[in-house]
Order: structure tokens, then sequence, then C-alpha cells
């Protein structure tokens, strides 16, 4: 069974042993906004694998590239756009992999079917654009 990183876990002393920083840094990357912990009825931070993983990248930036709270906010900022425009990439990857087999299908002649490059241009704004609005 696959475990969800995103299910809140840990309290932040067990974070902060886990990754030899004092819980006030911790408090102080939320209170930046880089990280933001689930919070209990009571008040209470719990961390996901998801949030341990994310300081883990931030202990790494600060403590060994000397990034400055500010540089980090960017680079994190960046990391999830880049992962937004892979997904993006890998969606269209697969709509444009669908259209290309059913122009296979549709052809009567074997081998590889000659498709003008307009026509995918245009299938996948197309595509993009009805998937967008799902």
């Amino acid at each position: 069974m696959e475990k969800n990183r995103k299910e809140p876990l840990y309290q932040i002393s067990v974070v902060a042993r886990m990754l030899g920083v004092h819980p006030q840094t911790l408090r102080l990357y939320e209170r930046e906004g880089l990280v933001k912990p689930t919070r209990t009825e009571g008040n209470v931070r719990l961390y996901s694998e998801e949030d341990v993983e994310k300081l883990r990248t931030i202990i790494s930036l600060t403590r060994d590239l000397g990034v400055n709270l500010a540089g980090v906010e960017i680079i994190l900022r960046m990391r999830e756009q880049i992962e937004e425009l892979q997904r993006q990439v890998e969606k269209l990857t697969e709509l444009l992999k669908n259209y290309v087999q059913v122009e296979v299908v549709r052809s009567n002649e074997p081998g590889l079917v000659k498709i003008p490059v307009a026509r995918l241009v245009k299938v996948e704004i197309v595509e993009g654009k009805k998937d967008d609005s799902t």
C-alpha cells in the first residue's frame, strides 16, 4: 500500500530532531511562508512526509549553499512552476499520443501515417483548452 505523502504525521519536536534543527527554526520557516504544516484542533503543528522533504530542501539551500530565505522562496516557487509545466507537458504528450493512435487506426495504409504539423498543433490547442475547462 502506497503511503500518502500529504498525510500529517509528525509533531514539530519530532521533525526538528529528524532534521537536526531547533523547533524555532521550523516556526520561522512557517512564518516566512516556506512551509505550512497542518494544525490540529488543539493548534498542534503536524508535518507530512512532503513537508519534511521540503524542509530538507530548505535546510540544504540555506546551510550548504548559503541561500537566504528570500532566495529559498524564489527557488521553491520556481520548482513548483517547473513541476506544473512538466505535468502539462506529460498531459499534452498523452493527448498527442492518443491523437496519433486514432489517426493510425483510421488509416488503411500500413506503417507510419504522415500528419501535417499544423493539424497536430491545432488539435493540441483545442484538446488543451477542452481539458482545462474540466
